[in-house]
């Protein structure tokens, strides 16, 4: 049943109880709850055990002249759509209770400042001080709740950048999530404030999204000059009847730096009034070959489906499972501790690990500190601790630092488990495959005795498949 608590000692007092050996999901917000809400909390409660929402309209983050007593407030009925979609705790604190006083008309309290160079573009120059609101209330939900990973949408660009390198120059230790925009069937970014909208302003709203389409059209065909994407915009959005823009900018996604052409990927974002209403919107322009992504559960088939794909499409196949594999077998090897996790994040750290591309049906070749171990890391032994080790935090931190590196420049395949939600969430084609533990059992089965494995029990692999599923559901 879902907890509604206003007091950080409430809140604080009821995650300790249940904190130890859960991930916490936090999804920062002000409220007024819309789809592109919905799908940051959905996406908190498919990888968490705990999920809180916090709800609070943030006076720090509002300008002198922007709509902080008007801002949409609706605690009721945004509680009980976090119920609906199986929150465990909402989190909305009075402004005393985050430590906000207002003395003559000015709030008091200890800011986090993000960098100049970060905030002296997009929106920060239209809206002084809402980016250090920003910083300092997101810093103090952090300190309070203590997450595993806090989720937060593509569309808040600026916003979204900004966070991840406060995280990185605090050494915060929680993990940033972030999820695409989401949109109305006409292409408007959900947005809060969205209801201040009449329906013909709903309509002139949609030149945001397709400005930024016709700019993105020009970039696929060549186009990598940044005045000359943000001339097509500004053009499209000038012929449209009651749109005032603020701003039209292309930066890097990642330090915000203004750019003058694209090298590998750009932000271009737009804010703009229409009407009264202040709408912002962007798209990442990247100059990389595409990405497939297939997730599933062990025995799945999803090997011989990338491997397949890969030769067929000509991409890169990424072997995730292997690498997995082959860190598991060096752990076995050195004679570690399955559970000695510090002994085995240092093992990692230093392990050199070759991924060698072969052609279809054969296995990727493997090696790890230079020794070939490609049919070592596929015995019944290796599997049966595959999962307990890639169940360790330092483990897929330092693998999923590599697999993301070669996935860079693009052009690649990879399966594995998370590999569409963690590793590459911008794939461009994200696949899931699964079958009953059965039949991937049989399939299992079938491996080792072309492998030349003959002391196979198919019960023990069942038992065996039905663990390593828990365990990766749980990790």
């Amino acid at each position: 049943m879902m907890r509604l608590y206003q007091t950080v000692s409430h809140l604080r007092s009821d995650l300790a109880k249940e904190r130890e050996n859960k991930t916490i999901g936090l999804v920062p917000t002000m409220g007024a709850l819309h789809p592109g809400h919905f799908s940051l909390i959905k996406s908190a409660v498919s990888e968490n055990d705990l999920v809180v929402v916090s709800i609070f309209v943030n006076p720090l983050q509002f300008t002198p002249t922007e709509d902080l007593q008007q801002y949409p407030r609706s605690l009721d009925l945004d509680s009980q759509i976090c119920s609906q979609l199986g929150v465990d705790i909402v989190f909305a604190p009075t402004e005393e209770e985050m430590g906000i006083v207002t003395v003559d008309k000015s709030h008091t309290v200890t800011m986090v400042v993000p960098p100049v160079a970060m905030t002296s573009v997009l929106c920060g120059p239209v809206r002084p001080g809402h980016f250090p609101g920003v910083a300092t209330i997101v810093t103090k939900l952090f300190g309070i709740v203590q997450p595993t990973y806090a989720y937060f949408g593509e569309k808040d660009a600026q916003q979204l950048a900004i966070i991840r390198r406060l995280v990185a120059d605090l050494n915060l230790p929680v993990e940033i999530r972030s999820c695409p925009i989401v949109r109305e069937p006409s292409g408007l970014a959900y947005s809060s404030r969205n209801k201040y909208l009449s329906e013909t302003e709903k309509q002139q709203g949609v030149s945001l999204s397709q400005s930024l389409q016709k700019a993105h059209q020009a970039f696929c065909d060549g186009e990598k000059n940044a005045a000359k994407l943000i001339t097509i915009v500004q053009q499209e959005l000038e012929s449209v009847s009651g749109i005032k823009v603020q701003y039209i900018e292309l930066v890097h996604p990642d330090t915000l730096i203004p750019l003058t052409a694209i090298e590998d990927k750009g932000l271009l974002a737009i804010a703009a009034f229409v009407g009264s209403t202040r709408l912002i919107d962007n798209m990442v322009l990247r100059q990389r070959k595409p990405i497939i992504a297939i997730d599933g559960p062990a025995g799945a088939g999803k090997s011989t489906i990338t491997r397949s794909l890969a030769q067929i499409l000509g991409l890169l196949y990424l072997d995730t499972g292997a690498m997995y594999r082959a860190v598991t077998w060096l752990v076995m090897k050195s004679a570690i501790s399955l559970t000695d996790e510090m002994a085995i994040a240092n093992l990692v750290r230093k392990a050199k690990l070759d991924l060698i591309p072969t052609n279809y049906p054969h296995p990727t070749r493997v090696k790890i500190n230079g020794e070939e171990v490609t049919e070592a890391i596929r015995t019944p032994q290796v599997t049966a601790n595959v999962s307990e080790i890639a169940a360790q935090a330092a483990v897929r931190k330092e693998l999923v630092k590599q697999q993301q590196r070669l996935g860079e420049k693009g052009g690649i395949i990879a399966e594995g488990r998370d590999i569409g939600t963690h590793v590459f969430p911008d794939a461009e084609i994200k696949i899931f495959l699964t079958a009953s533990v059965k039949e991937r059992s049989k399939r299992r089965w079938q491996d080792l005795k072309n492998q030349g494995i003959q002391d196979i029990d198919l019960q023990q692999l069942e038992q065996d498949i039905e663990k390593r599923d828990y365990i990766d559901s749980h990790r």
